[in-house]
């Protein structure tokens, strides 16, 4: 379970003065002999006057709009830039908007990558860009050509297809490693839901839409959107008006301005009533829980600070639904909400990782808190308290001078009253306990929200049954794909059992007589973490001695080696260092026995046959394994070839293939090994047999 630890600095120190203020006033008419009565409550002083601080702004012939904020207490400017225009649907080349940002990094018409990153670090600066605009950052006497680099990227991109091809792998070696993210997974599918698949805000990327991607679509992409004229320039730190007006009018006035489409999509609904949906992860302990339904909150409306205190009391911080889930009942490290406002759509979601089995429990709990604030008033302190924390929120980010660009940039592009934000904090004191209450029963839908889990079916699919009001609970995969359960897992043929498939992998990879010819096994295989490559040494001797080495030429980063007695994990270079006991050594014992699928009786592991699923296209049996532990695992087994194609377990997610015959024996040269959010992928190099390998080999040191 992931452990969110939100540490909040209450802004409740910042009504002191306030509070101060007004004991001042309640005793001056006293004389110094009385006493103060500190059961009254001190009356609340009026909210603060907040000044914003002062900004310029002004446009280029070409459209673009420039907001300045001096701050010369530091010698730095930075750049940011926002195209602001409407994300179109991408269909099947979901991710062309993202590619296109990124490539704009990847070299201009007179600078390759590499000569463009020496130009940024030469100067110590930062340069990035996005589907939606720019960043750049440097020190004063260098801003003139962090300039000329940024308008040279925005203007002249080159959009090579090499560049975009190393981006395409880095993101399909991301969506391999999303798919044993919970977290990931259902935010991808509760945005799905939410919003809709066609919806610009409800597409995913997937490997297919990645493959259909070429520079040409980005580059037409590029030359569709990227505008002046829908851009907003804020420009923060030492620099003045007059300077950043020379500047920006010598290097991006000549960017050409054009027509950019305004495209408007369908507004999604709220359903008319819960709709239950499962992401199924057969070896998960607990479930991803996402919440949520469209909303109509227009940034900077009348009633957005309304709704921002409303969402705060319900699980904008450690608030009611942290304090029932996590504190009273322990169901999980946190649980949240977000209520967000969008010039097109927003959107309503509470989000937290619970227990499988307390997942009925907290859906529960959840809806009643959310009934809680449509029926009930607010406490006065806990509507404070609120109100202080979201005060003092506001005040720490005016410290940051880009606060107020941004607060420029949103009044202009949403057309927000001028003192919109300076009189913030007395709007927000204003907010009532009715006004709470009316902005609940408006915004907090617990009978019209989507309700998605991302966990292990077979536990939390009787549960959730109560949730739907009688309708059945739809199913989706990864990508989004709505199935079957029922058709998903096929049962097997008659006479096919768990033994005759295990027996049907051995002799795919051999037969009994050549496996048990092996007497040791020497692997060795690499991968590519972070631009290093990694080395992986693999020793097995019979009947059971093991050992694994981790590490970088002569740099050993971690071993793991099993006598046939005891294990102990080693970390040379600082880490870990452990023997292993208990339900560790347990499995250790298994998973070092050379060719275990000979001898599972032996080592106390169960078989059991789960029928078939498809598998990259495939049919292949799942073989569930039981260990002696009571871990358990599933291998899949190929319906044709009767090789393993992959296996799940506690330790996350294998994939096996480039099966290569040695001296008799099939060995997959391919294994990717998908752990949490990281995805390992090893590329074996050798595999040796009966090399002799000697017993000191597994000494444990």
């Amino acid at each position: 379970m992931k452990k969110y630890i939100s540490i909040t600095i209450s802004a409740a120190l910042l009504a002191m003065p306030c509070v101060l203020q007004a004991q001042t006033k309640s005793t001056k008419s006293k004389t110094t002999t009385e006493k103060l009565d500190r059961s009254i409550r001190p009356e609340a002083a009026p909210a603060p006057l907040i000044n914003i601080g002062k900004y310029e702004s002004f446009t280029l012939e070409n459209g673009l709009k420039v907001f300045v904020v001096e701050n010369h207490k530091i010698p730095r400017v930075s750049f940011s830039l926002l195209l602001d225009y409407n994300p179109v649907p991408e269909g099947n080349m979901a991710g062309m908007a993202d590619f296109t940002g990124q490539l704009l990094r990847t070299g201009t018409s007179s600078l390759s990558k590499d000569q463009l990153d020496e130009e940024v670090d030469f100067i110590g600066a930062s340069l990035s860009t996005s589907s939606t605009g720019a960043y750049a950052s440097s020190l004063k006497k260098h801003t003139e050509k962090l300039v000329s680099l940024m308008a040279d990227v925005l203007m002249n991109p080159s959009f090579k297809a090499e560049e975009l091809d190393k981006l395409k792998t880095q993101a399909i070696s991301g969506l391999k490693a999303a798919q044993n993210d919970a977290s990931v997974i259902s935010d991808r599918i509760s945005k799905q839901l939410v919003y809709g698949a066609t919806h610009p805000y409800g597409e995913s990327m997937t490997e297919k839409s990645i493959e259909n991607i070429s520079s040409e679509h980005c580059q037409a992409f590029y030359q569709a959107f990227f505008k002046p004229n829908i851009g907003y320039l804020a420009i923060v730190g030492d620099i003045t008006t007059a300077e950043a007006r020379t500047l920006v009018e010598k290097y991006l006035g000549g960017w050409e301005k054009g027509e950019v489409i305004n495209y408007l999509p369908e507004s999604p609904k709220v359903p008319a009533s819960n709709v239950v949906a499962i992401v199924d992860r057969p070896d998960a302990v607990q479930s991803a829980l996402r919440i949520g339904y469209p909303v109509e909150l227009k940034t900077g409306s009348e009633e957005a600070i309304k709704a921002r205190v409303m969402n705060t009391i319900l699980g904008g911080g450690t608030f009611r639904l942290f304090n029932n889930l996590r504190e009273d009942k322990a169901y999980t490290y946190g649980a949240y909400s977000q209520l967000m406002a969008d010039k097109l759509t927003g959107r309503f979601m509470v989000n937290t990782e619970i227990r499988n089995s307390v997942t009925d429990s907290a859906i529960n709990e959840i809806f009643n808190e959310m009934r809680r604030l449509r029926e009930e008033l607010v406490p006065a302190d806990e509507l404070n308290l609120a109100k202080n924390y979201l005060n003092g929120n506001f005040a720490l980010s005016l410290e940051n001078p880009q606060t107020i660009a941004n607060f420029a940039i949103t009044t202009a592009r949403f057309g927000l009253d001028a003192d919109y934000y300076a009189n913030y904090m007395k709007n927000l004191s204003a907010v009532s306990a009715e006004d709470v209450k009316a902005t609940a029963l408006k915004f907090i839908k617990p009978e019209n929200a989507y309700i998605l889990a991302v966990g292990k079916a077979a536990d939390i699919a009787p549960r959730l049954m109560q949730f739907g009001g009688g309708k059945s609970i739809k199913y989706y995969d990864f990508e989004g794909k709505e199935y079957d359960p029922d058709k998903k897992v096929k049962p097997a043929p008659a006479g096919v059992t768990a033994e005759s498939v295990n027996l049907m992998y051995i002799n795919a990879i051999g037969g009994e007589k050549a496996l048990r010819k092996i007497k040791d096994i020497t692997m060795m295989a690499t991968t590519s973490m972070q631009g290093m490559t990694i080395g992986f040494d693999f020793y097995r001797k019979a009947p059971n001695k093991y050992m694994m080495k981790v590490g970088a030429g002569e740099m050993v980063f971690q071993k793991m080696v099993f006598d046939g007695t005891t294990a102990k994990l080693v970390s040379p270079m600082g880490g870990e260092n452990k023997t292993l006991e208990g339900n560790e050594l347990e499995d250790m014992k298994v998973e070092a026995t050379l060719n275990a699928e000979l001898f599972y009786t032996q080592i106390g592991i169960s078989l059991a046959l789960d029928g078939i699923e498809e598998v990259n296209g495939s049919d292949a049996y799942r073989l569930v394994l039981t260990y002696p532990s009571g871990k358990q695992s599933t291998q899949f087994i190929d319906v044709k070839s009767g090789l393993k194609v992959k296996e799940t377990g506690e330790q996350g997610v294998a994939t096996f293939s480039d099966y290569r015959e040695v001296d008799g024996v099939k060995f997959p040269y391919a294994i990717s090994q998908q752990m949490g959010p990281q995805t390992i992928d090893m590329k074996v190099l050798t595999v040796k047999i009966n090399s002799k390998l000697k017993d000191e080999l597994f000494v444990i040191e």
